[in-house]
């Protein structure tokens, strides 16, 4: 009897226990609940609050960003006004320099001004192309003058002489260049030394272009300076044509006389004409020099191409860089791109 009151003791002990360690696993899962709980939505309290202001950073980068790129905009805007401002001051500082030149009228009869030649044919290009030729360039303010323009402007250097002795060393400066080769004229005092004359023998003739050959190594082209009696008579062009040909120089006519033989003599060589359309500056006046830049671009759209000639004078200068505008209907253009 007694055997059995212990063993159901023993039994009632072992199934407290039991009870107890499942109340104990019980209570443990739903502390760890708990805890986990919490524990996670602290984590998710600080994740959005990381959140959030990583947001507000990204917001404020964003709007400094804004700021800058806005600053960075006027600031290019107002550097663009000063390289435009400081272009404009050196085209006016290194056109006051240029020195007092002589009339354009040198160049051609008044009376007679000739007109720019016959095309036969149009030209094709993606843009019509506008050569301008500054002719008389003998010395630094002149050349400074006219690259402060920052435009494809064809210098033609006067030979050297007495009173312009370096014109070709600034020439062979520039990658690309004209000669402007004094010719003898029917009215013109002030001659240049050296002038070939249309009594000029054909030996004489060959002998001068070799010179200038020398002196202008790279020189592919030549237009006249005056030579209105010499251009108008076909012998003495005929021997220009020919001393030129046998130094692989070019000829641009200046049409300084209507009645010019130089387009005969082309064609007899089976060489394609080049002539001057416009003169810039047969008046010195600004306003004149500009409506003719606008006759220049007016011919290169009728037929593709056109030359103007034009000076080293102050007036032609500021014209032409006054003019920059209208260039935007042109591709300006040296000489040797014409063709």
């Amino acid at each position: 009897m007694a055997k059995r009151r212990k063993s159901k003791s023993k039994k009632k002990s072992n199934t407290l226990v039991y009870i107890a360690w499942t109340l104990a696993f019980i209570a443990t899962v739903l502390s760890s609940f708990i805890i986990g709980y919490y524990i996670g939505h602290d984590g998710a309290k600080k994740e959005f609050v990381k959140n959030d202001k990583e947001k507000k950073r990204l917001t404020a980068l964003k709007k400094l960003e804004d700021v800058t790129v806005k600053k960075d905009k006027e600031s290019v805007s107002n550097r663009l006004k000063e390289v435009l401002k400081k272009r404009k001051t050196e085209v006016i500082t290194e056109t006051k320099k240029i020195l007092k030149p002589i009339g354009s009228s040198h160049e051609y009869d008044i009376s007679t001004l000739p007109k720019p030649p016959k095309r036969a044919e149009k030209m094709i290009f993606d843009k019509p192309r506008l050569a301008i030729i500054i002719d008389d360039v003998s010395v630094i303010s002149q050349v400074n003058a006219i690259k402060s323009l920052n435009l494809p402007i064809t210098m033609s250097f006067l030979p050297p002489s007495k009173f312009r002795p370096n014109s070709n060393f600034l020439a062979a400066k520039e990658k690309f260049y004209m000669v402007h080769l004094p010719m003898e004229a029917k009215n013109f005092i002030k001659e240049e030394p050296f002038t070939l004359r249309v009594a000029d023998s054909q030996e004489k003739i060959n002998q001068r272009i070799a010179k200038i050959k020398i002196l202008f190594p790279k020189v592919k082209y030549i237009n006249n300076h005056t030579g209105s009696k010499f251009t108008s008579n076909e012998v003495a062009v005929n021997r220009l044509i020919y001393a030129l040909k046998k130094q692989n120089i070019n000829f641009i006519d200046s049409r300084t006389i209507a009645s010019t033989k130089v387009p005969n003599v082309m064609k007899n060589y089976g060489i394609k004409y080049m002539a001057r359309d416009v003169f810039l500056d047969h008046e010195s006046d600004k306003k004149y020099i500009k409506s003719q830049i606008k006759e220049a671009i007016k011919i290169a759209k009728a037929h593709g191409t056109a030359i103007a000639i034009g000076h080293p004078h102050a007036n032609t200068i500021m014209a032409i860089y006054e003019s920059k505008k209208l260039f935007k209907d042109v591709e300006l253009v040296l000489v040797n791109r014409l063709y």
